[in-house]
């Protein structure tokens, strides 16, 4: 499929969403959501229908597409790790095995690996701050990480 045919997709099926959305009260959010979770990640050839449909500028739906740091313009890798950068994991090691994780990966921050296996990216605060540091794998928490299980992770994710 070339990228005429693409985009006419994502503009069809992102007017489907817009138009089951629109009555919503406030709904440029949940129509982001949808088109994210139908697309894994929210085209640019949907910002103009999305724009159009609610009427307002590209540049608008643009701002709240790279305003949350959820919404991704490109599609993440297969696993998607979200590590914890507050301050309670921080301040039990989290910053040095964030650092490892990286350089186990080859990646840095919002990168996806070259070969589409892992995503990474920093969140602050997963709710886990008794059992910092922690990360999330494919939307499953993991507590009071360590050297080893920072190894273990790269390995897994790169499987």
């Amino acid at each position: 499929m070339d990228s005429t045919d693409l985009n006419a997709v994502v503009a069809a099926r992102t007017e489907a969403i817009v138009g089951r959305l629109k009555p919503l009260e406030g709904p440029l959010l949940p129509i982001l959501h949808d088109i994210q979770a139908e697309f894994g990640y929210v085209p640019q050839a949907a910002l103009p229908v999305i724009a159009e449909g609610l009427n307002l500028s590209r540049a608008e739906v643009h701002g709240v597409v790279s305003f949350y740091h959820d919404y991704r313009e490109a599609p993440a890798g297969r696993h998607v790790i979200k590590m914890c950068r507050a301050e309670a994991c921080q301040s039990m090691g989290g910053d040095a095995l964030a650092e490892r994780l990286l350089e186990l990966l080859g990646i840095d921050w919002h990168e996806t690996s070259a070969n589409g296996a892992v995503t990474i990216e920093p969140v602050y605060c997963l709710g886990l701050c008794a059992c910092a540091p922690a990360a999330m794998v494919d939307g499953e928490v993991i507590g009071r990480l360590d050297a080893d299980a920072v190894k273990l992770l790269a390995k897994a994710v790169q499987a």
